[in-house]
């Protein structure tokens, strides 16, 4: 459910919108990101510079204050945790679902996927590094203790790639050649999913909401199943999400059943009406735009309201919302979208048969289960504070940025995507050398490979023939050297604070997208430079090297 969208009069932010087409196709408009990222502080000399911590917070203008509406004070704030990448360690949700309730956070939205330690048929879905049973009982013990309520995610109909990707279930495809979404005419597909939402059930008995997902169902009404099913896709997607919701009201009645609303936008109001879908679920209106359509998003609220829903939750995002590979969270951006958020709710008198349960803070790690990594979620905790206390007060003002203050041990300056100072927050050491990489990794490596003496006395048709003045090359060799240590040290503390959170697979992922290359390219050109030194100054080959 993220899709990439123009921004506003500010700075472009690439995020995701379903504007554009509707049943099965891709909605993602090809518009690019002008995300403010820092620059680096270093001249001419390597090295790593040091980011500067000191700053002051500074009040954002008056166009995000609102007031929250008393009827809505008590709605819920539920933090989302993307587990499709980058899953935490159960020891690091120790740490910080402590915090989320500290930063005005009532629950967590955990979207599972592979990290479900499914058993029996579904065991292949789990990943290598899944949470154990008793890891699962342990976050829900840990969610406890901070008062927050436990919510599971699991998708029942698009977003299902790590079901799919198996030959196993193959034939459950709606698209033969993709694994995006499942076939709801076929028998197995309906059966899988049972026992799949039983399984995540059984460890959460306690749980009073259950998220079925049930977004984006790319490639709906392309199998042969399909297009010989009688009725318009609307109807198709609303009979395999209403046999869903049957099952689940049926076998847990106390059990509120969520699903995302994208593919509901489009649904006359009386087929959704005729459906019976809502009394069954409730649906999550979501958008992640630094500045919303209030408009076009009070049209689907009002029709909504018409078909019969009568609860409500909104989903907003404080990461993983501005680019596929983002790896610094644009604070800036998310706290807008809630500015935004914060007015629909205040519209909400003009709303009388609905009720807001509450917002979700949505923090993805990939846009699918395919898709690189984006932000980690340390370096996100001070987006998610100032999007919980902006929820929390109407608009990031002076009171909210002392909370975010004293709870994070830092100053948050939203123009600058920074949090300045030492911090206190679990991760915050990992989130400081995200930030020297940042903004100075690749420009500094960048830097090296364009030095002078490189360019004008070991060229690529140097290093092809094997040839160089060791004179010219020594004084290279040794700023080259340095700065790889310097970025080595960086990268192993990086590591290290890596290990203390993520499971090794996470580790390896992130070093291989953002920093291997780099330092791989650089170190290829060093072994070439001293190779080329021993020879001493001989003439140049005359067979390719």
């Amino acid at each position: 459910m993220r899709y990439l969208l123009r921004g506003s009069d500010r700075p472009e932010y690439v995020l995701r919108s379903s504007t554009g087409q509707f049943w099965g196709k891709d909605l993602a408009l090809d518009e690019k990101s002008d995300v403010n990222a820092l620059k680096p502080d270093g001249g001419e000399n390597s090295g790593v510079p040091q980011a500067n911590h000191k700053a002051e917070v500074e009040e954002m203008p008056n166009d995000l204050q609102a007031e929250v509406p008393s009827e809505n004070k008590d709605a819920q704030r539920i933090v989302h945790l993307d587990l499709k990448g980058a899953a935490p360690k159960v020891k690091y949700l120790e740490q910080i679902f402590p915090l989320f309730a500290s930063l005005g956070a009532s629950g967590v939205l955990i979207e599972y996927e592979d990290m479900f330690p499914y058993d029996g048929d579904l065991s292949l879905l789990s990943s290598s590094f899944a949470y154990s049973v008793e890891d699962i009982m342990e976050i829900n013990r840990l969610a406890k203790i901070s008062n927050l309520e436990v919510i599971p995610l699991v998708q029942a109909f698009g977003h299902l790639e790590f079901v799919l990707k198996h030959e196993k279930y193959f034939g459950l495809r709606e698209v033969a050649e993709l694994p995006n979404s499942l076939n709801p005419r076929v028998p197995d597909s309906l059966a899988l999913l049972k026992e799949m939402l039983t399984q995540v059930m059984k460890l959460h008995p306690q749980t009073q909401y259950f998220h079925i997902g049930c977004d984006e169902v790319y490639g709906l009404g392309t199998s042969q199943d399909s297009k010989t099913s009688d009725g318009e896709l609307g109807k198709l997607y609303l009979s395999h999400v209403t046999a869903v919701g049957k099952f689940m009201t049926e076998t847990w009645p106390s059990v509120k059943l969520l699903l995302w609303d994208d593919m509901l936008r489009k649904i006359s109001v009386d087929t959704l009406k005729e459906s019976g879908l809502p009394i069954l679920v409730t649906p999550v209106v979501w958008k992640y735009l630094p500045q919303l359509d209030i408009k076009m998003i009070s049209s689907w609220i009002s029709r909504y309201e018409q078909a019969g829903f009568k609860r409500m939750w909104f989903a907003s995002a404080f990461k993983g919302a501005t680019g596929e590979d983002q790896m610094w969270t644009p604070l800036g951006a998310y706290l807008h979208n809630h500015g935004s958020w914060l007015e629909i709710i205040s519209s909400l008198g003009n709303y009388p048969q609905i009720t807001l349960e509450g917002i979700m803070l949505t923090g993805w790690q990939r846009y699918d289960h395919f898709s690189v990594l984006c932000e980690l979620l340390p370096v996100a905790i001070p987006s998610l504070a100032v999007c919980l206390q902006t929820l929390k007060h109407g608009y990031f003002n002076e009171k909210a940025q002392a909370e975010v203050q004293h709870i994070l041990g830092c100053k948050v300056k939203v123009d600058k995507d920074l949090c300045y100072g030492t911090g206190a927050f679990a991760g915050v050491e990992l989130y400081h050398l995200v930030h020297t990489v940042h903004i100075n990794f690749q420009t500094s490596m960048e830097d090296l490979l364009k030095n002078r003496h490189l360019r004008g006395g070991f060229s690529p048709y140097h290093r092809k023939y094997n040839f160089g003045n060791p004179r010219n090359l020594g004084f290279f060799q040794h700023k080259l050297t340095r700065t790889l240590k310097e970025w080595e040290t960086v990268i192993g503390n990086l590591r290290s604070e890596m290990q203390s959170i993520y499971f090794p697979d996470t580790i390896e992922e992130w070093l291989e997208e953002n920093v291997n290359p780099h330092l791989d390219r650089v170190r290829e050109v060093l072994q070439d430079v001293q190779r080329v030194i021993q020879l001493r100054g001989r003439p140049k080959s005359q067979k390719l090297v």
